[in-house]
């Protein structure tokens, strides 16, 4: 019997799943009834609290991170040449992801399987800070949605406008851009540089196999 007698840290002892870009595994940090933001402590693997939300946003799908994947130079340069702004760099964390569902999950520190069907191209004050969007896998609403064109226009408006103002502050500038919402096939193609840049950073001090 082959026991594993430790809890894997949820970004790098869970793996991606073994039919990605196309199929990936999430780690589900936060779901839409949530009033504090959870994100997970690097360090310990735990999930924490970061902050109480200021104002009345509340995230409208399944939020959280592909494991195994990073946000570095490969991910700046593509959404750089994507985008045609000044990206400086990566913003350093797991790629980010929000799974569409019609079931009610009410906890996160879940994990799930999920298809891509597009994502924003966000910037972040100068770094690249993609969303990837996809749906639940079997899901009896959303999961037959093969790209972002099958996906109604207010639930990408509402996702969007999450972004765009979960960190605004009245009267300050917001310093969040969305430059474009691109397909599934661009998505993948995201999920696999993130891949490639989580490997090029931790593969080798992590002993993690291919």
């Amino acid at each position: 019997m082959n026991l594993n007698l430790f809890k894997p840290h949820p970004w790098h002892g869970i793996n991606i799943g073994d039919n990605a870009p196309n199929i990936v595994t999430a780690y589900i940090e936060m779901v839409p009834n949530d009033t504090i933001k959870y994100e997970i402590d690097k360090v310990s693997g735990y999930r924490k609290i970061d902050r109480p939300q200021k104002f009345s946003n509340i995230v409208p799908a399944l939020y959280g991170f592909v494991p195994q994947t990073y946000c570095d130079e490969n991910i700046k340069e593509f959404a750089k040449k994507q985008s045609k702004l000044n990206v400086i760099k990566g913003d350093g964390d797991p790629l980010d992801i929000c799974v569409l569902t019609e079931r009610n999950i009410t906890s996160g520190d879940i994990i799930l399987e999920a298809i891509p069907i597009g994502g924003f191209r966000m910037i972040d004050k100068g770094e690249a800070d993609d969303k990837i969007i996809a749906v639940l896998k079997q899901d009896e609403v959303y999961g037959n949605f093969k790209n972002i064109s099958d996906c109604p226009v207010s639930i990408i408006n509402r996702l969007k406008h999450y972004f765009l103002t979960y960190k605004a502050i009245p009267g300050a500038t917001n310093a969040v851009i969305i430059s474009d919402t691109y397909d599934a096939e661009e998505a993948r193609k995201v999920i696999e540089l993130s891949v490639l840049d989580y490997n090029q950073n931790f593969k080798s001090h992590l002993n993690i196999g291919v």
